[in-house]
């Protein structure tokens, strides 16, 4: 059960961020439900979700596994949930997302895409055992120094959601 109830309610400084929310989910997750709490939060939150997540040259399908691997590698069930049905919803067939759990090689990323992916669940769990070799194997990929940095926005993202969500212990709604 959730340690704090998402807001009921939306008091009038989200109901812009509420409204916007619903029109990119179809509905107000929890997530930003329990955010309301502390409506600059947010808003900074819900900024961020659309710049790292919206926009970029990343595509999205490579963007949503990050979430969800990164989001696995730190049990967090609410953004697998939340994430892997965002894959689901972008066309992403069952037998690839089984592929892109259990081997990403098998799945279907360009070699760059995997190195990105690969690249962004070393930096969420061994962040200082990173090789200046790692950065020259992405380059040889031909992942550029903003693909690099659009990566660990979405493991940066998505680090932070996990714990906001684990530790309040968030019920996952999809």
């Amino acid at each position: 059960m959730s340690r704090i109830l998402p807001a009921e309610s939306p008091v009038t400084t989200v109901s812009a961020i509420f409204q916007e929310i619903e029109g990119a989910f179809g509905r107000v997750p929890n997530l930003f439900s329990t955010y309301a709490h502390h409506p600059p939060l947010l808003a900074a939150n819900w900024t961020k979700v659309k710049a790292v997540m919206m926009e970029g040259t990343l595509s999205r399908k490579a963007k949503e596994t990050i979430a969800v691997l990164v989001s696995r590698d730190n049990s967090c069930s609410y953004c697998v949930a939340a994430h892997t049905g965002a894959l689901r919803a972008i066309g992403v067939k069952d037998e690839e997302i089984a592929a892109i759990e259990e081997d990403l090689d098998k799945a279907d990323f360009s070699a760059k895409e995997k190195a990105l992916i690969n690249f962004a669940r070393k930096a969420n769990s061994q962040p200082l055992r990173i090789p200046d070799g790692d950065f020259a194997a992405l380059r040889g990929t031909g992942a550029t120094d903003a693909e690099i940095v659009e990566a660990l926005g979405v493991m940066e993202l998505f680090t932070s959601f996990n714990k906001f969500l684990d530790s309040l212990e968030v019920a996952v709604d999809f």
